[in-house]
C-alpha cells in the first residue's frame, strides 16, 4: 500500500469535504423549508392539496437518485426549448442540476416522514388547540409543526444521513466532491484501496457527527416523548 499518495492530496480530499457539505447543507435547507408545508397538504382533508403531493412523493421516492440526476442534467438539454430559455446558464451547470436533483429528492422523502409525525400527533392536542380558540395557522404554527418535527427526529436523522451518502452521485456529472476526488487519484496513480478506503473514512467521520447532533437534539427537544414511552 501507498498511503503517501494520500498524503499527498490531502489538499484534495478537503477541498471535495467542502464540496460534499456545501451539498448536504444546502440540499437539506433547501428541502427542509418545502418539506414542511408539503406535509401539512399531504395530511390536507382536501383531495386537491393531498393527491399532488401523494404522486410527487411516489415518483421521486419510486426512482433512483442517479436516474433523476441524469434527467436533469443530461435529459433536460435535448430540449431546445430549454436550451434556449432564460434558465439555461443555471442548468448548464452541473452544481445547479445536482442541488435540483437532491432537493426533489429529499424532499419527497422528508415530505413523508414529516407527514407520518404529523399523523402521530394525538388528537386531544390538536383538540385542545380548537377549544382555546387557536386560528389554522396559530394551531400549524405553535401545536403541529412542532409536534411533528420532535416525533420525526430519528427518522429525519436518517434521512439526514441518507443525503450526505448520497452526495456521492455528484461525481457522475464532473462534480469532485470526495467521491470524485477518489476517482480522480485511482485514475491518475492507478492505485485502488487507498483512495476509496480515505473517502470512506470521511464519509464516517462526519456520519458519527450527525448522529452526535441528532441525539443532542432528540435529547433536547423530544426527551419528553421518550419519557412517555417508558
Amino acid at each position: 500500500m501507498n498511503w503517501d499518495i494520500i498524503v499527498e492530496n490531502l489538499g484534495l480530499y478537503a477541498a471535495g469535504a467542502k464540496l460534499t457539505l456545501l451539498l448536504t447543507v444546502v440540499s437539506l435547507a433547501l428541502s427542509f423549508f418545502i418539506a414542511v408545508p408539503l406535509a401539512l397538504a399531504r395530511n390536507s382533508p382536501s383531495p386537491l392539496l393531498r393527491y399532488p403531493v401523494f404522486v410527487y412523493t411516489l415518483i421521486f421516492r419510486g426512482t433512483p437518485l442517479l436516474v433523476q440526476l441524469f434527467l436533469i442534467y443530461f435529459g433536460l438539454a435535448q430540449f431546445e426549448l430549454v436550451r434556449t430559455s432564460i434558465v439555461w446558464p443555471w442548468l448548464s451547470s452541473p452544481l445547479v442540476c445536482v442541488l435540483i436533483a437532491f432537493v426533489m429528492n429529499t424532499t419527497a422523502y422528508s415530505t413523508e416522514i414529516f407527514a407520518g409525525g404529523l399523523r402521530h400527533i394525538p388528537f386531544g392536542e390538536v383538540e385542545a388547540a380548537r377549544a382555546y380558540g387557536m386560528s389554522p395557522l396559530t394551531r400549524a404554527r405553535r401545536i403541529l409543526i412542532p409536534a411533528m418535527l420532535t416525533r420525526s427526529l430519528p427518522l429525519y436523522g436518517n434521512e439526514t444521513i441518507m443525503m450526505l451518502q448520497a452526495t456521492s452521485l455528484a461525481s457522475t456529472v464532473t462534480l469532485l466532491e470526495i467521491t470524485g476526488v477518489a476517482r480522480n487519484i485511482t485514475l491518475t496513480y492507478y492505485v485502488q484501496f487507498e483512495p476509496y478506503a480515505t473517502a470512506a473514512m470521511i464519509y464516517l467521520v462526519f456520519t458519527f457527527i450527525l448522529v452526535g447532533l441528532f441525539q443532542l437534539v432528540e435529547r433536547r427537544w423530544a426527551g419528553y416523548l421518550e419519557h412517555r414511552v417508558g
